[in-house]
């Protein structure tokens, strides 16, 4: 499979790797992966057609109301995680635990919580990486140079505004498949 999805990723839609172009798949066994700008619905599949690339496992979480037969059944075949949005529980203490009980474990987030433009980012991403300690690798969602750039792993720090300025400077300037939601 990881030849079609070359072929789909690189000679159909044109995209390329730039960065950690492994996600320190070998090294790193557990990591959050924030990937932004998160406009549209194309994301998922590029996403999907990377992690394939690379030849990287990696998980995403989505609303338990997604997980429904049969649509259901697939995405948890690639990953996917339901998350029981509706509860008072803790998210963060929530999605922290799920790196407990794997040897290898990446969930991809996007920061934004949502596909339309936000000023601010959400901070679960980053409170999830500092309780589970693992650190975080950043990719964009560059449609407008059709490309995935990859970080190097980051650890967090006890400084959340310096730790947001590494992540905005990061993604300053990329372009998301919708570009006044970026």
């Amino acid at each position: 499979m990881q030849w079609l999805a070359k072929l789909i990723y690189f000679k159909i839609l044109g995209w390329r790797i730039v960065g950690n172009t492994t996600f320190s798949r070998d090294t790193v066994k557990k990591a959050i992966i924030i990937a932004a700008p998160h406009t549209s619905w194309h994301d998922f599949y590029i996403g999907v057609l990377l992690r394939a690339v690379v030849n990287m496992k990696s998980n995403f979480i989505g609303k338990k109301e997604l997980f429904v037969f049969p649509i259901g059944w697939f995405l948890k075949a690639i990953g996917g995680r339901p998350i029981n949005r509706q509860e008072n529980e803790n998210k963060v203490d929530a999605i922290a635990k799920l790196f407990d009980n794997e040897e290898e474990f990446r969930i991809a987030l996007a920061p934004e919580g949502t596909r339309k433009k936000v000023e601010n980012w959400r901070t679960g991403f980053y409170y999830i990486a500092k309780k589970a300690n693992v650190p975080i690798i950043m990719f964009t969602l560059d449609f407008e140079n059709k490309q995935n750039k990859i970080s190097e792993p980051f650890y967090p720090t006890d400084n959340i505004e310096e730790d947001f300025k590494v992540f905005y400077r990061f993604f300053d300037n990329v372009k998301g498949k919708i570009p006044e939601y970026s």
